[in-house]
């Protein structure tokens, strides 16, 4: 099939160029364009009736879009990203409930929202990535420990996302503030103070949450802050000198989710690839990615990072999700961003 690629604006457009008798479903998609075009291009060739249009956008960004087209729609289906965006969503009213999905029926609860407006795809762990030959050079070890970001040999050394851009750099703000202060949900005034010393640090912050790792397999900057499944594919896998660490107070997740677009153009499509999407078929290719699918008849990738594998924070995904705007006006007020 022929396609389409438009890059421009931070955006990246996939049509197709004929699409004769086709039906068209239109997706935004916050998995990277490269991982979102293999998902995508395994459901056409499982369903040659259906081309698919994409948006690729970080899930801050494709919330931000839902926001603005909610009177208009201008897609089905939201596919990708972390679930605090698709909470957000739905309690704005922006997401249609899909119960009737096997999938969702026999999804944990964890795993789902209760009402049907997003399910689970997979789940994430935040994670450290160090560039070795920086750590050599400034005699550090890497940070295993949050309150490691703010020793004075990693100032302005550290890369990682816009929280307000980024489903990545939301759930690490998360994080941050369970682990610091007290671990009910919002900032205290340790947390305040913490973000303002972490924020001197940082030498840049990104749009997407995977960009810092390249750059620090590059050695551009000396520490980034992402998830394992990116560390481990774009900087482990890739042969750049990094090596991975997660905080010993313990780390947050995401759960990477899907939901339909309240007046989407082509839900009954949308349904459709909802439900391969959570098929053994489409989870087996996150194998590649190391993301850890939700599907318990998938396969995982040797090396992946798992919850037995690391500490994992209490974190009140949903209160987290529900507050969204507020937490990140917060960021903001004290960071000047």
């Amino acid at each position: 099939m022929r396609k389409l690629l438009v890059v421009g604006l931070g955006l990246l457009l996939v049509g197709s160029l004929a699409f004769g008798e086709k039906k068209v479903l239109h997706i935004y998609t916050a998995f990277d364009a490269d991982q979102a075009q293999v998902y995508i291009e395994a459901f056409e060739a499982s369903h040659p009736d259906i081309d698919v249009q994409w948006v690729r956008l970080s899930s801050g960004q494709v919330l931000a879009r839902v926001r603005a087209e909610a009177a208009n729609p201008q897609a089905s289906l939201w596919f990708g990203g972390s679930n605090t965006s698709h909470i957000a969503a739905a309690k704005e009213g922006l997401l249609e409930p899909y119960t009737e999905s096997l999938a969702w029926q026999y999804m944990p609860s964890q795993f789902k929202d209760p009402n049907g407006y997003w399910i689970g795809l997979y789940v994430g762990y935040i994670g450290f990535v160090s560039n070795t030959e920086f750590l050599k050079k400034v005699g550090a070890k890497p940070p295993t420990s949050w309150y490691d970001l703010l020793k004075p040999e990693f100032k302005g050394e550290i890369s990682l996302a816009y929280p307000f851009s980024s489903g990545t750099a939301y759930t690490t703000l998360c994080g941050m503030l369970t682990a610091i202060g007290s671990p009910e949900p919002g900032f205290d005034p340790e947390d305040k103070d913490f973000i303002k010393k972490f924020h001197a640090q940082v030498h840049h912050y990104n749009e997407s949450g995977s960009a810092c790792i390249t750059q620090v397999g590059m050695g551009e900057v000396g520490i980034g802050v992402a998830f394992s499944h990116d560390i481990l594919k774009k900087g482990v896998a890739k042969g750049f000198p990094v090596v991975m660490t997660f905080p010993k107070e313990g780390t947050s997740y995401e759960i990477g989710g899907m939901a339909l677009i309240k007046g989407g153009p082509e839900l009954d499509l949308a349904k459709i690839f909802y439900d391969w999407a959570l098929s053994k078929e489409a989870q087996d290719l996150y194998k590649q990615f190391f993301r850890i699918p939700l599907n318990p008849e998938a396969e995982v990738a040797e090396g992946s990072v798992t919850a037995a594998d690391v500490k994992v924070l209490p974190i009140d995904l949903l209160w987290y999700g529900e507050h969204k705007d507020e937490i990140i006006d917060q960021w903001r007020e004290i960071t000047g961003e």
